[in-house]
This record gives C-alpha cells, structure tokens and sequence, in this order.
C-alpha cells in the first residue's frame, strides 16, 4: 500500500463525514479499503508463517497454522 493511497484514503473519510461522497468515490473508497485491508491480512500472515517458539528448555518450533479459516 503506497503512501499516495493512503492518503486518498484518509481524503476520501473526511470528505465522507464532511460532505459526503458521490456514488463513484464510494466505490473507489470501498476498493482502496479492500486493498488496505488485504495488504495488512497478508503482512501479518507472513509474519506468522516466519514466527518460531522458543520452549525452555530449548527447543525451537515453527508455529504451526490450526484452523484453515480466514478471519
């Protein structure tokens, strides 16, 4: 997500609470937060898959996916 985006994002709700937005702004709103929220999913599943345990008494492993579901 660039940072250009995000800041359309933010334009685009305050413009939303200010004075409200057109039917196509809507959709670009709903499509940007879409891909906000899709780049922040896949961030923290990257981070998860590469996250390891560290047991006392030494030993090391992966953590481990439990349930197949998306949130």
């Amino acid at each position: 997500m660039t940072d250009e985006k995000l800041k359309r994002i933010n334009f685009l709700a305050r413009k939303s609470c200010e004075e409200g937005l057109s039917e196509k702004e809507k959709e670009e709103q709903a499509a940007l937060r879409r891909e906000y929220i899709d780049s922040v999913v896949g961030n923290l599943k990257s981070q998860l898959d590469n996250t390891t345990v560290l047991y006392p008494d030494g030993k090391v492993e992966k953590l481990s996916q439990k349930d197949k579901k998306p949130f």
